[in-house]
């Protein structure tokens, strides 16, 4: 199949990349570098053994879609497109209520004007809130989000499948993600923020590879065996087999569908520190601070479903997470900008 990526050249998308094509697929990456680097796409095609084509395009402009869409004849979409801050999304509501919200309109109305049947779109544990009981599963309602990043995977979530009820050719699955970490076994890709790293694995790196001197630690006094907070992280590697499992799913498949991508066990913060450290023979300077405004105690996923309907299982280990994170950060100190720089 040809799978475009819109935003493929990010953390997510780029490995996802590799594992479409390493599946036998053909992908096309659609991305503005807003908050990625054109070196990705090389390195993509570098693992991948074959060119990889790319447009820089933003994905809210429809006319650059839909000319993308007549040049090639897609059979799916993944929408990794979007901002993803949760803290920058509280600063600044109206930009990511604009452009998230607008890229996932741009994307449907292209893709039902160019005859494209099917779209996997990257969704968020952040839909179930506040209030749902965890492990979450997938028949839980939406919850009650505490930001607009949160809200915008929500409403996002809800287009799609209001899109779905109305087109009975429209294939949608929505893929609630839980905590991606870690990188590609080679060190040839991973996750490179710019600026502050908002996510606890890039910081934790990069205090190990000295870029920052400390990581802050929010909250010691949760109801936790440690008093940190306790999340469902999963190898970004195994989340790009779930994307690729996807694809082929909505090959065949109608209507809307949402499945967890989780592993179904959470660590603590202090768990992933001491789990780095182990695995990176560095020591990670940390501090505690107060906790964050939102943040909750613990959740983690039931992710039965993926297993029974997509044939799909987590197989990676926390040290695995640990060791290629430790990997990639290492192999490049400053992230993708270091060749070039």
């Amino acid at each position: 199949m040809l799978v475009l990526l819109a935003g493929g050249a990010g953390y997510i998308g780029s490995h996802t990349a590799v594992e479409l094509m390493a599946a036998g697929h053909d992908v096309i990456i659609v991305d503005n570098y807003s908050n990625s680097c054109p070196e990705a796409v090389e390195r993509i095609a570098e693992l991948a053994g074959r060119p990889v084509q790319a447009y820089e395009a933003d994905v809210k402009d429809k006319a650059a879609m839909l000319a993308i869409f007549q040049q090639n004849k897609v059979d799916c979409v993944i929408h990794f497109a979007g901002l993803k801050a949760v803290g920058e999304s509280v600063r600044k509501p109206l930009e990511y209520y604009r452009n998230n919200i607008d890229t996932t309109l741009t994307l449907l109305e292209a893709m039902r004007e160019c005859g494209v049947p099917s779209i996997v779109f990257s969704s968020s544990a952040t839909v179930y809130g506040e209030e749902n009981p965890y492990p979450y599963i997938e028949t839980m309602p939406h919850g009650s989000c505490s930001n607009p990043y949160g809200w915008t995977k929500s409403m996002m979530e809800q287009i799609l499948e209001d899109a779905a009820k109305a087109d009975p050719g429209l294939s949608v699955v929505l893929l609630r993600y839980f905590n991606p970490i870690g990188a590609h076994a080679s060190g040839r890709i991973g996750e490179d923020p710019q600026g502050v790293p908002n996510n606890l694995m890039p910081y934790v790196a990069q205090v190990a590879v000295g870029r920052r001197d400390h990581l802050t630690i929010f909250g010691n006094d949760y109801p936790t065996p440690d008093g940190t907070c306790r999340r469902d992280h999963i190898h970004v590697v195994d989340l790009a087999d779930g994307h690729v499992k996807a694809v082929e799913y909505a090959a065949s498949h109608k209507g809307a569908e949402v499945f967890n991508l989780g592993t179904g066990t959470p660590y603590s913060v202090l768990e992933i520190v001491h789990a780095f450290e182990r695995n990176s023979e560095k020591s990670v300077k940390f501090e505690f601070g107060p906790r964050r405004e939102g943040d909750l105690a613990e959740f983690w996923a039931n992710a039965d479903k993926a297993a029974a309907v997509l044939g799909w299982k987590a197989e990676r280990t926390l040290d695995d997470m640990c060791r290629d994170t430790w990997k990639w950060q290492s192999m490049n100190p400053q992230g993708y900008r270091s060749e070039s720089e």
